[in-house]
């Protein structure tokens, strides 16, 4: 499975800076995938509250950009209505940003929607962006892998954009420390997905962190090393305590101010082309 062409970037709109610059980093994904943009405001109490500011943006936005770009304005809750938008107009991708008021955490009984209760009920590609600033382009994408069956299928999404904007792949893997035996276990297939990458005409590296925090390890990592995407799964069959309190993958999109992209899982059947090679 890669990134649908033809098909709308959903883009929610909060008026944060965020959103500001998730809208200006869809410009070239947009032109890319041929897509037009959708600009959406959810407001809790009235509908039409800021449709005249969402009507400037996205006037401006088609003046900048030169793509077609659509507004919807609706009532309720935030992450609900984003879920009925991704099913009504299927994107192909959603742009979510998040600012310091996304909770990561429920509270004492768990109520209230939180982000880890939230990407896994999204059934497309996800980028979420906490950054305030704005970066033309992108030049490398980290991509964290594991011995996890899953880790393989955000390869082909890795490959699809490094070919698009020309980009290098960095592979990372973290494993606690001393934990040799994991480590060794790791090796072959790093070796494997880096010569399956280079196959498809893409500059690939691999590298290797110890660590106990394992979603720190990473952010860290692509903070250095100057990356402008991480791509990671989006896992949807999560534990009781992970829908609570998050995953991995959770905890770098909290921590993370380069952009992630949280790809679905996809069927095994269509990675047995790729299985096949390794």
């Amino acid at each position: 499975m890669i990134i649908k062409d033809h098909q709308p970037i959903l883009i929610p709109v909060d008026f944060s800076k965020q959103s500001y610059i998730a809208v200006k980093q869809s410009y070239n994904l947009a032109r890319f995938l041929k897509a037009s943009l959708v600009l959406l405001h959810v407001s809790a109490s009235n509908e039409n509250e800021k449709k005249a500011d969402l009507e400037s943006l996205a006037e401006s936005t088609r003046s900048e950009s030169g793509l077609k770009v659509e507004v919807a304005t609706v009532k309720g809750d935030l992450f609900e209505c984003i879920v009925a938008k991704c099913t009504e107009i299927e994107p192909s991708i959603l742009m979510m940003p998040l600012d310091e008021n996304a909770k990561f955490k429920s509270g004492l009984f768990g109520g209230g929607n939180t982000v880890p209760k939230f990407l896994p009920q999204i059934a497309c590609p996800i980028i979420t962006l906490r950054s305030t600033e704005h970066k033309d382009g992108c030049r490398n994408i980290v991509m964290p892998f594991d011995l996890t069956p899953e880790s393989r299928e955000k390869v082909s999404f890795a490959v699809q954009l490094a070919h698009l904007y020309k980009a290098d792949i960095r592979i990372v893997s973290t494993f606690k420390p001393n934990d040799d035996e994991y480590e060794n276990k790791l090796l072959p297939y790093l070796q494997q997905v880096k010569k399956f990458i280079k196959a498809e005409g893409v500059s690939c590296t691999n590298r290797s962190l110890p660590s106990n925090k394992p979603a720190e390890a990473i952010v860290e990592y692509a903070v250095k090393n100057d990356a402008d995407l991480i791509i990671q799964i989006n896992q949807r069959d999560l534990s009781l305590g992970d829908k609570m309190s998050g995953t991995v993958g959770h905890r770098i999109v909290e921590l993370s101010p380069v952009p992630v992209l949280n790809v679905p899982p996809m069927k095994r059947e269509s990675m047995s082309h790729f299985s096949s090679g390794m």
